[in-house]
């Protein structure tokens, strides 16, 4: 793992404008997935992740899918196996009680995984969510 870190040219101290661009990237992933829709009236979010859990059968497995790219990227920006082994704990957790019809779809609003696994990456940076924002370069 420590070679992959090295290999893509990210330390864990330092925080290039390519490792901006990527974990914007991925927390407006996780944006989508967990807290896209806000409940008007209320403080309750949700994303495509609870919406494409109304699915039966695929609908879990789609969101699972969708995390799992984000663990992969953690893994190529050198994060240690502990931590994740955590980001796919998260997931078995989300897409295991998800899969239970009615109460998994609620559950799913609750917690969050995609949004718990971008933590994971951003404090193994030592960096926090109002450091990435906006980093897109402008289009031409």
């Amino acid at each position: 793992m420590i070679a992959t870190a090295y290999a893509s040219g990210f330390g864990t101290d330092t925080m290039t404008p390519d490792l901006t661009r990527r974990l914007a990237r991925l927390n407006g992933l996780a944006r989508l997935m967990d807290t896209a829709i806000q409940v008007p009236g209320t403080n309750i979010r949700f994303g495509a992740d609870a919406l494409i859990g109304l699915v039966p059968g695929i609908g879990d497995a789609g969101g699972a899918l969708i995390g799992l790219y984000i663990v992969n990227e953690g893994r190529r920006l050198g994060l240690p196996k502990r931590k994740l082994a955590r980001m796919v704990a998260n997931l078995g957790v989300d897409a295991t009680l998800g899969a239970v019809p009615l109460a998994g779809d609620l559950f799913d609003v609750y917690f969050k995984a995609h949004k718990r696994n971008i933590q994971i990456i951003l404090d193994h940076f030592d960096s926090e969510r109002r450091d990435i924002k906006d980093v897109t370069p402008p289009r031409r």
